[in-house]
């Protein structure tokens, strides 16, 4: 059985950072906390990395996973563009529960699946995982869970169906509990898509209703987020 590191106690925060540093470094899994929901971690740039990942969630390469990234200045590293209103959503809700879809920059040499050229980014506000994204770089990271199942929130509800297909557990507490639940409403992040703002041919679209709430991201760039019957 994979081990679970309690990240509370410090011996083992340390040994479970050292651990699953080693572990993504080797094309593994690691099951990390996140603000929203756990999630299961892997290296962006290892194809076989991110094919095991999909593999372990029940998930084809229709659906790619998002990328975390340790901070702000990622972003345009990764993105080909990074338009005025998107840099003004990160600024209001980065770190936090948004992510963002954006044109990958053609650069990149990675396989996140049949991503059509674009990349879901988030920058997670969550000590544990900024400190290991620190040092990994970005990780393709999908909610912790198989597919058709509702996201794990500890990292025991990850293990139990994820089992030994992750090589290292972090534990960092009951995910979420920065965000209000509210009953039927997802817990996991918002994400917003600006491929079309990117390209100049639309606003922004809410693809998954998240923690970051419509009126909220509305208070930050008005009427470039489409109304509901247009997302």
């Amino acid at each position: 059985m994979a081990p679970i590191y309690d990240c509370s106690v410090d011996s083992e925060l340390l040994t479970g950072m050292r651990l699953a540093r080693a572990a993504i470094g080797r094309g593994e899994l690691v099951v990390i906390p996140t603000d929203t929901v756990y999630g299961v971690a892997a290296d962006a740039f290892n194809p076989a990395a991110v094919q095991r990942l999909l593999d372990a969630k029940g998930r084809g390469r229709q659906s790619p996973p998002p990328v975390l990234v340790p901070g702000i200045p990622t972003l345009a590293a990764l993105a080909e563009q990074v338009p005025d209103e998107v840099d003004a959503l990160v600024k209001a809700f980065w770190p936090g529960g948004l992510t963002i879809v954006l044109p990958a920059s053609p650069s990149l040499v990675w396989d996140l699946g049949e991503t059509k050229g674009t990349v879901a980014l988030r920058m997670p506000k969550d000590t544990i995982a900024l400190e290991l994204l620190s040092e990994t770089g970005p990780l393709a990271v999908s909610s912790a869970n198989l597919t058709g199942r509702p996201a794990a929130r500890t990292a025991a509800e990850a293990e139990a169906m994820l089992g030994d297909s992750i090589s290292v557990y972090l534990d960092g507490g009951e995910a979420g509990s920065a965000y209000d639940r509210v009953e039927g409403k997802d817990s996991s992040s918002t994400i917003v898509d600006a491929t079309a703002l990117a390209s100049g041919s639309g606003g922004l679209r809410i693809l998954r209703h998240g923690v970051v709430s419509v009126e909220q991201l509305r208070e930050v760039v008005g009427d470039a987020l489409a109304a509901p019957s247009d997302a």
